[in-house]
């Protein structure tokens, strides 16, 4: 298969010296590069991106327990109305305000409410 390609001047120039040192064709030398470059070149697949970022946070220095990273995202999607509120915020007080503590308290109170009233209109 024949393809046209633009290369600068002082590239073709090397080129050419380089084929006459080593007895070959331009288009000889290009397909050696060519070749050359794919072999060395990684292979792309649909899971490319995955390795390409596996490990990325150790390859730059950063480590992170997984335990303490699992606990704190666990602690950061809990909401005052999960029912496992009050076992996450023991396990991780450092990631829940004051403020959380009152909406809880406040859930509490409505459910408590609601509660009481239910009994009492099915009567």
């Amino acid at each position: 298969m024949r393809t046209l390609i633009d290369l600068p001047e002082d590239d073709m120039k090397w080129l050419d010296r380089r084929a006459a040192e080593q007895g070959k064709s331009r288009a000889a030398l290009v397909r050696e590069a060519v070749s050359q470059y794919r072999a060395e070149a990684p292979a792309a697949g649909p899971l490319d991106w995955l390795e390409k970022g596996f490990g990325l946070w150790a390859r730059h220095g950063i480590v992170i327990d997984p335990a303490e990273y699992d606990r704190r995202r666990r602690a950061e999607w809990t909401r005052p109305w999960d029912d496992d509120y009050e076992e996450v915020r023991a396990e991780s007080p450092d990631c829940f305000t004051p403020e959380d503590d009152r909406e809880r308290a406040h859930y509490l109170a409505l459910m408590a409410k609601s509660a009481v009233r239910t009994p009492a209109s099915d009567a």
